[in-house]
C-alpha cells in the first residue's frame, strides 16, 4: 500500500492560490498520495488571527517536516517582517538551493545553462540587526559565523560529490570586507580540501555578475553568502527566462520548505493567466526530497514535453493559455507518460 505524505501547504496570496491549486492537480495525477494541511500567512493571517504566521502553521511544519509554499507579499520599507525569512530562521533552513536550467523550446540568449546556486540562508545582512544611531543615520549589521559558513560549504560540496558536479566557486567581497567575507572564504577553503575531485575557485561578487552575463557556462556550482546569493540567484533565473520558471528549496536538518521564488503579482491575481511553472519545479524538488523520485521524473518529463510542444504555454513565455489550461496540459502529459 502506497504511503500518504502529509505536507504543510501555504498557498500564499496574490496569484499564490491559483498556481498552488494547479500544482496540486498535477501532483495528484502522479498517483502519489498527499494529505495537505493548508494555512494562510502574512497580512491575511493577521486579519484573521492577529498573527502573521499562525502558531498552528509553525506546529504543522514542525510535525510534517516538509512544506510547499506559494508567494507571500512582503511590504517594502516597513510593515511586517518577511514571512520567508522568518520561517527560514525559525526552522534553521540554512541552505537555499536553486538549480537553474533552460526549459526545452523556450528561446533565451543563453541555451544550455546548467547552474546550481547554493546560498547561505540564515546569516549575513538578513539577520535583521539594524537600528537608527541618530536621526538620519541607520546602522545595519552583517553577521558571518564559522558554523554557518562551514555547514553551507559542506552542503555545497556534498551535493556536488553526490550529483557529479565538478566545480565550485565561492563568491565573496573579501577584498573589502576582509573579516566577514574573509571568514566565509576561510571556511570554504577548509571544506574544499576534503573534496579533491572538485575544482574549487573564488570570484568577487561584482565580477561574478559581469562574468555570468558574459559567459555563464564557465560556472557550475556557486556558493554564496545570503545577500549575494539572493541577488545572483535572481540574475541566473534571468538567463533562462525569469523567476516564473525556476524552483527554490530551503533546506535544514529538521525541515524543508519548497517555494516559488517570484512575487505574488496581485495585479494579475484571479485572471487565470499566472504561470505555475516555478512552483511546479519546486514541487519536483519536494518529490525528490520525500523519496518519490519516479513521480518527480514523470512530472519533470511532462513539464518539459509541454514546453517543447509550445501548445499550452502561458502568456509570459509567449503562449496564450491560461493557468488552468497549462495545468491541464501537464496533467495530460503526466497521465500519458511513456505512451
Amino acid at each position: 500500500m502506497s504511503k500518504t505524505h502529509t505536507v504543510t501547504l501555504i498557498p500564499g496570496d496574490g496569484i499564490g492560490p491559483e498556481v498552488t491549486d494547479a500544482v496540486i492537480r498535477i501532483l495528484d495525477a502522479t498517483g502519489v498520495k498527499f494529505q495537505w494541511e493548508r494555512f494562510i500567512a502574512g497580512a491575511e493571517a493577521f486579519e484573521k488571527y492577529q498573527e502573521y504566521i499562525p502558531k498552528e502553521l509553525y506546529a504543522s511544519i514542525e510535525r510534517n517536516r516538509v512544506a510547499l509554499k506559494g508567494p507571500v507579499t512582503t511590504p517594502v520599507g516597513g510593515g511586517f517582517a518577511s514571512i520567508n525569512v522568518t520561517l527560514r530562521k525559525k526552522f534553521e533552513l540554512f541552505a537555499n538551493f536553486r538549480p537553474i536550467k533552460n526549459l526545452p523550446g523556450l528561446k533565451t540568449h543563453w541555451p544550455g545553462v546548467d547552474l546550481i546556486i547554493v546560498r547561505e540562508n540564515t546569516e549575513g545582512e538578513y539577520v535583521g540587526l539594524e537600528h537608527e544611531v541618530v536621526p538620519g543615520v541607520v546602522e545595519s549589521l552583517k553577521v558571518i559565523t564559522r558554523k554557518g559558513s562551514t555547514r553551507i560549504a559542506k552542503f555545497a560540496f556534498e551535493y556536488a560529490r553526490k550529483h557529479g558536479r565538478r566545480k565550485i566557486h565561492a563568491i565573496h567581497k573579501a577584498n573589502i570586507m576582509k573579516m566577514s567575507d574573509g571568514l566565509f572564504l576561510k571556511c570554504s577553503r577548509e571544506i574544499s580540501a576534503d573534496y579533491p575531485e572538485i575544482t574549487y575557485g573564488e570570484h568577487i561578487i561584482d565580477n561574478t555578475c559581469m562574468q555570468l552575463v558574459m559567459n555563464p557556462y564557465q560556472y557550475d556550482t556557486l556558493l554564496l553568502e545570503n545577500l549575494y546569493g539572493d541577488i545572483v540567484s535572481d540574475l541566473c533565473a534571468g538567463l533562462v527566462g525569469g523567476l516564473g520558471l525556476v524552483p527554490g528549496a530551503n533546506l535544514g536538518t529538521e525541515a524543508a520548505i519548497f517555494e516559488a521564488v517570484h512575487g505574488s503579482a496581485p495585479d494579475i491575481a484571479g485572471k487565470d493567466i499566472a504561470n505555475p511553472t516555478a512552483l511546479l519545479q519546486s514541487a519536483i524538488l519536494m518529490l525528490r526530497h520525500i523519496d518519490e523520485s519516479s513521480a518527480a521524473d514523470k512530472v519533470e518529463g511532462a513539464l518539459e514535453r509541454v514546453y517543447a510542444e509550445k501548445q499550452s504555454l502561458t502568456r509570459d513565455v509567449g503562449g496564450s493559455a491560461g493557468t488552468k489550461a497549462f495545468a491541464d496540459a501537464v496533467v495530460k502529459a503526466v497521465e500519458t507518460a511513456g505512451q
